[in-house]
C-alpha cells in the first residue's frame, strides 16, 4: 500500500513537470524575441528556457510556502563546484556580517596593483559570490588587478536599503524598454518583478506605472532635461520606438513609488554638483538590452558634466551576457569582449 502511495506521487510529480517544461517552452516560442544580431540563438533559446523554468519552480514553490523564488534560484546556481584558477589566490573573508571574497593575481607585482569593488548583477533576486567566481577569476587575471567581490543581501529577506547600503560599506516606455521587453535574460515582466521587489513596492501598480501614471507630471518634467527620450541618440529609437503619453497622477500609486525619487535608487537625477565629481568611468551597453537606455542616459549625463567616458557598445549584446563568460557550452563571444573592454580599461587607469 506504501509503496503503491508512492508510486502514485511520482507519477503525479512526473506528470507535474512535464506540465511545467511544456508551459515554459510553449511560452517561450510564442513571447520572446530572439534578434538576428545575437551570434548563437538557439544556444539564447535554450538558456533562457532553463531561467524561465527555474523562476516557474521557484513561483510554485512559494506558493508552496516552501521556499521563495529568489532562493530557490540562488540554491540551484550555486550547485555547481568553484573552478580553481592556476593564476589566481582566492580568499574569503568578512566585512562585519557582509561576506566577500578576494581575488589576487598570484604573479608578483612591479608594484601597487589597481582594485576593484566587484558588486554582481541580478536584480537583487539571482546572483552570488560563487556564480561570479569565474568572472572575477578573469577579471583579476586580465586586468592585473585586485578584485574584491561583495555578497550583499538579496531579496526576499532584504530590500531597500540594505541592498544599497551593503554595497556602499525609471522611464518603463523608454525606446530599449519598448523594443526589448520580450528579448532574453532580462524581460520587462522580471524587470518589473525586481523593480517591485526592490523597493517593497506592489506589483498591482504594473498598468498605472506603464501609463507614467505613478509620478506628478511637474516630476517628470523637472528630470526630462536628463531622463527624456530625446536624449537618447536616434539611431537608437530606429527598432520600433513610440512616445507614449503618460495619463494623468494615481495619488495612492504616487505614495507607494515616491520612493524611486530618492538619488540613492536614482542616480541619474543627482545634482550636476554631484554628478560632475564623479571620477572617469568606463560605460559599457549592449543593443538587446532592456536596461540599454540607462546607459546611454548615465553616458551622456557624465559628459555633458565634462567627466571622461570610456564608452564601448555591443550590437550583439544582451541583458546577462557577461555571465556566460564562464558557461562553457552557453557561451557567447561578445562576454569576452566585455571583460577584455573592462580589463583594458582598468589597466590604462
Amino acid at each position: 500500500m506504501l509503496i503503491s502511495f508512492f508510486l502514485l506521487l511520482l507519477a503525479i510529480a512526473c506528470v507535474a513537470s512535464m506540465g511545467v517544461g511544456l508551459w515554459v517552452f510553449g511560452n517561450h516560442f510564442l513571447t520572446t524575441d530572439i534578434p538576428a544580431a545575437i551570434s548563437h540563438p538557439m544556444r539564447l533559446r535554450v538558456l533562457n528556457c532553463i531561467l524561465q523554468l527555474l523562476i516557474t519552480w521557484g513561483l510554485i514553490l512559494e506558493k508552496l510556502r516552501i521556499c521563495s523564488m529568489p532562493q530557490f534560484i540562488r540554491f540551484v546556481h550555486d550547485l555547481p563546484p568553484l573552478k580553481k584558477h592556476p593564476d589566481v589566490v582566492v580568499k574569503d573573508l568578512r566585512f562585519g556580517t557582509i561576506p566577500v571574497k578576494l581575488y589576487q593575481p598570484k604573479a608578483p607585482a612591479s608594484g601597487l596593483r589597481p582594485g576593484i569593488v566587484f558588486y554582481h548583477g541580478g536584480g537583487g533576486i539571482v546572483g552570488s559570490l560563487k556564480t561570479y567566481h569565474g568572472i572575477c577569476c578573469s577579471l583579476c587575471k586580465k586586468s592585473d588587478a585586485v578584485v574584491l567581490a561583495v555578497g550583499y543581501r538579496m531579496m526576499p529577506k532584504h530590500r531597500f536599503p540594505v541592498i544599497v547600503t551593503d554595497c556602499m560599506g525609471l522611464d518603463f516606455q523608454s525606446p530599449s524598454h519598448q523594443q526589448n521587453k520580450n528579448i532574453p535574460l532580462l524581460s520587462h515582466n522580471l524587470v518589473f518583478y525586481c523593480w517591485c521587489g526592490y523597493l517593497d513596492i506592489s506589483p498591482s501598480w504594473i498598468s498605472t506605472v506603464l501609463k507614467g501614471a505613478h509620478l506628478p507630471a511637474e516630476v517628470w518634467e523637472k528630470y526630462r532635461k536628463w531622463l527624456g527620450a530625446e536624449n537618447i541618440p536616434d539611431k537608437f529609437k530606429k527598432r520600433g520606438y513610440l512616445p507614449v503619453s503618460r495619463e494623468p497622477l494615481n495619488e495612492a500609486a504616487y505614495l507607494e513609488t515616491k520612493i524611486t525619487l530618492d538619488v540613492i535608487n536614482s542616480p541619474l537625477i543627482a545634482d550636476d554638483e554631484v554628478v560632475s565629481r564623479l571620477p572617469e568611468a568606463c560605460i559599457v551597453s549592449c543593443e538587446y538590452d532592456i536596461l540599454r537606455d540607462d546607459s546611454l542616459l548615465y553616458k551622456k549625463r557624465l559628459e555633458d558634466l565634462g567627466v571622461r567616458v570610456t564608452w564601448h557598445h555591443m550590437e550583439d549584446g544582451f541583458h546577462g551576457v557577461l555571465a556566460t563568460n564562464d558557461m562553457s557550452f552557453f557561451y557567447f563571444p561578445c562576454s569576452s569582449r566585455i571583460l577584455d573592454a573592462v580589463a583594458h580599461f582598468i589597466k590604462g587607469l
